[in-house]
């Protein structure tokens, strides 16, 4: 039924054609597609056995006529940032071969960015779509947390993991979102936003990438002003408790056998001392900043600010000890808080690569978020004429 795909990006674990004769689509290796194992891209789960049915979103596909091509590379058990994996190869980033292709969902943002499939099918627990996505210079999309079934992907259970596509149109992204997301309003997604009432929010990133934001906002002809939008940091910190703490529930069994990268190990390993109490208060700080989402959206269509708040770093840096940490201090709130979030590349100044805007909106308005992604992909388009 497949075939292991040596190079290829380093994108692609495995080519094979499954369904119909639409868009071409590649499924990220922590989603189960029947017939085949799901190995989450670890050595630990290499004998996995082969997946007895399509996940709910494989399903659907299918069921939309899409032509499933490939599983795609991942970091190990979604467990990172980088994209970095000296198991099944580090995805090569399109934008820059120098620069990592961000994780986890790596190897989606790669295949879409080099053109080897139309969309990709990731999962975002922690930013794992926006911020490979911003790295890779596509369009990743997080929809608001439950909007899509996630049986069928790993880990089994949590309480931040989203599925969503990586495309480089908002047009596929629409039609990914009418295929796996039961009653998307396919004419609410696409319907015309030019005098939306948008929200600069207020974050410590590098100038150039405010500029283009703010060069991007213009553009699109919007209304709204900055604001501060408090408990970004707790946010951050909370969601990294809870992803640790529901990572190890699922996974930990895997550690002690030397089979996992050394560095999941130990992060793993700690992840185990993650305390009930420190959930608790983890889940406090959700109901505080979701709560500081809804009210910074009551009067507004949605909130921009970057995706990242730099451009990715180097993979010599990484693998030299360089702190990655801080890349996913604009995405990870937004799982704890569970509002949808849109990744979309913009110019940037000087540079060849794109750097990523994020729109986030009210829970449920997914339609909107990609209306305006729309919006701001023809503003785009028409400012570079």
């Amino acid at each position: 039924m497949s075939t292991t795909v040596p190079g290829s990006h380093n994108a692609l674990l495995a080519r094979f054609n499954l369904g119909g004769s639409g868009h071409t689509v590649a499924i990220k290796d922590c989603i189960d597609i029947q017939g085949m194992p799901t190995r989450g891209g670890s050595a630990a789960l290499a004998d996995a056995a082969p997946a007895a049915a399509h996940a709910d979103v494989v399903r659907r596909l299918l069921n939309a006529g899409w032509q499933l091509t490939a599983k795609a590379n991942m970091h190990e058990l979604a467990y990172g940032m980088t994209g970095i994996n000296d198991w099944t190869g580090t995805p090569v980033n399109p934008q820059d071969p120098a620069r990592i292709p961000g994780g986890s969902s790596s190897g989606c943002a790669v295949a879409v960015g080099a053109g080897l499939v139309d969309v990709a099918i990731g999962s975002d627990t922690g930013g794992s779509i926006r911020l490979p996505a911003a790295c890779c210079g596509v369009i990743g999309f997080k929809p608001t947390f439950g909007r899509v079934s996630r049986v069928g992907a790993y880990p089994q259970r949590s309480t931040l993991d989203c599925v969503g596509p990586f495309a480089r149109s908002m047009d596929l992204i629409i039609d990914a979102m009418a295929a796996i997301a039961p009653g998307f309003d396919r004419a609410g997604a696409s319907a015309a936003q030019p005098g939306a009432r948008i929200r600069l929010v207020a974050t410590n990133s590098d100038a150039a990438i405010v500029a283009a934001m703010r060069k991007a906002f213009d553009a699109a002809g919007w209304q709204g002003e900055s604001v501060t939008l408090d408990g970004m940091q707790e946010a951050f910190d909370a969601g990294m408790v809870l992803i640790n703490a529901e990572t190890f529930a699922a996974f930990g069994h895997l550690t002690g056998r030397g089979k996992l990268g050394a560095d999941i190990e130990k992060r793993l390993t700690l992840a185990g001392a993650t305390t009930d109490a420190a959930v608790a208060d983890a889940e406090k700080v959700r109901a505080m900043f979701t709560a500081n989402v809804d009210a910074a959206l009551r009067d507004a269509d949605a909130l921009l600010l970057p995706s990242l708040p730099q451009l990715p770093p180097t993979l010599e840096s990484v693998r030299n000890g360089g702190s990655v940490l801080a890349l996913s201090s604009l995405v990870r709130p937004f799982n704890l808080s569970g509002h949808p979030a849109l990744s979309i590349p913009v110019p940037l100044a000087g540079a060849t690569l794109r750097a990523g805007v994020q729109l986030v909106g009210r829970k449920g308005e997914d339609e909107k978020i990609c209306a305006l992604g729309l919006h701001l992909e023809q503003a785009l388009k028409q400012a570079a004429i």
